[in-house]
C-alpha cells in the first residue's frame, strides 16, 4: 500500500518509493531508509510530499508491516505451476503467431478473437505474474517476438489496471501490446536474430520495423489509433532521441509512454543472444535513472505493481 507524507514525518525503517523533487537534489528511490544522512537529504530538499510503501517498511508511527502467514511450500507443486504457465504461453505465442502472420499475409483481422486473447493474456499475468515473468525470459528463437509481445502486453495490462484506467482501455492496451512489434515480421531473419554486433544497414533495417508495422495495421479501419500509435511510437523516449518521428514528452500520450516503459522493462530483463537477463531491480533501476526517457512516476508503478506478487 503506497501513503504520500510531508517529508518532515520520515523516519528509519520507512520503505521509501519516491521523494516529490528533481533527481540532483535527491536521486534515491525505492529503498528502506536507514541514514541519518538520508533523512537530512530528503528534509534539505525542495520536495514537500515523500511517497512510502506501507507493505515493505515501518508506518508513521513505526510499526512493521504485519507478516502474513507463509503458504506451505511444494517444490513439487511450483514446478508444476511453472510447467502450466509455460504451455499456456508457447500456446498462446502460437496462436498469436497464426493471427500476425494472417495480417501480413493480407488475411481478415478478427479484433474480437485479438481481444479475447489479450484478456486470457491479461488473467494469466494478473494471476501468476511472478512466474509469467521467470518463464518468458529465456525465448527460443522461433517465438521470442511473439513471447516478448505477450509478456508486454501483460505486463501493460498489469500497469494499466494499476493506473485505474477503464476496463475497454485496459483490453485494447492488452491488444496494442500483442501487435506492437507486428514489424519485426517483415525483418529478414537473419538480421533479426543476429547473435552478434549490427552493422549500421541492418540497425536501419531493424529500426525500420515500428514504421512498417504501422503502415501494415493501418490498412486496417477496425485497429484503433491507440493500437496504431503504439506499434509505431513504442520506441519514442521523452527527450526526443527515440525514433522513428524523434517525439518528446508532450507529443507522447500516457499510453505510448506506458508501452516504452514495459517494452524496455522485457527486454532488459530477458536473455538475449548478446546479453544475459537483468534482474527486476536492476532494470527499474536503470530506467529510473533515466528521466529523460522514462516517466519515473511510472517506472516506480511498475515497480510497485511487481513487488506486490
Amino acid at each position: 500500500m503506497l501513503m504520500k507524507i510531508a517529508k518532515d514525518r520520515v523516519r528509519k525503517g520507512m520503505f521509501i518509493e519516491s521523494v516529490a523533487c528533481p533527481s540532483q537534489e535527491f536521486p534515491r528511490r525505492r529503498f528502506v531508509l536507514k541514514t541519518d544522512r538520508d533523512i537530512t537529504a530528503i528534509l534539505a530538499s525542495s520536495a514537500t510530499e515523500v511517497q512510502i510503501n506501507l507493505s515493505l517498511g515501518v508506518d508513521l508511527d513505526g510499526r512493521k508491516p504485519a507478516a502474513l502467514p507463509a503458504p506451505p511450500k511444494s517444490a513439487t507443486g511450483d514446478r508444476a505451476r511453472k510447467l502450466a504457465v509455460r504451455g499456456t504461453v508457447l500456446q498462446q505465442a502460437k496462436v498469436l503467431r497464426s493471427s500476425l502472420c494472417d495480417i501480413v499475409s493480407g488475411r481478415s483481422l478478427d479484433m474480437s478473437e485479438l481481444s479475447r486473447a489479450a484478456d486470457d493474456n491479461g488473467e494469466l499475468w494478473s494471476d501468476s505474474t511472478a512466474i509469467a515473468l521467470e518463464v518468458t525470459r529465456l525465448k527460443s528463437k522461433d517465438v521470442t517476438t511473439y513471447v516478448h509481445s505477450l509478456a508486454v502486453s501483460g505486463l501493460m495490462t498489469l500497469l494499466a489496471r494499476s493506473l485505474q484506467m477503464d476496463d475497454e482501455e485496459v483490453r485494447i492496451l492488452g491488444v496494442a501490446g500483442m501487435m506492437h512489434d507486428i514489424g519485426k515480421l517483415l525483418i529478414p531473419n537473419e538480421i533479426l536474430n543476429k547473435p552478434g554486433n549490427l552493422t549500421d544497414r541492418e540497425r536501419v533495417v531493424i529500426r525500420s520495423h515500428p514504421e512498417a508495422g504501422y503502415q501494415l495495421l493501418k490498412t486496417h479501419p477496425e485497429i484503433p489509433q491507440v493500437v496504431l500509435d503504439i506499434c509505431r511510437l513504442h520506441h519514442e523516449v521523452l527527450d526526443g532521441s527515440g525514433y522513428p518521428l524523434g517525439l518528446k514528452q508532450k507529443d507522447l500520450t500516457l499510453p505510448v509512454q506506458l508501452s516504452a516503459v514495459c517494452d524496455v522493462f522485457e527486454a532488459l530483463t530477458s536473455v538475449r543472444p548478446y546479453k544475459r537477463a537483468w534482474t527486476t531491480a536492476q532494470a527499474l533501476d536503470w530506467m529510473f535513472a533515466r528521466p529523460h526517457h522514462f516517466d519515473r512516476k511510472m517506472v516506480i508503478r511498475l515497480g510497485s505493481v511487481l513487488s506486490d506478487e
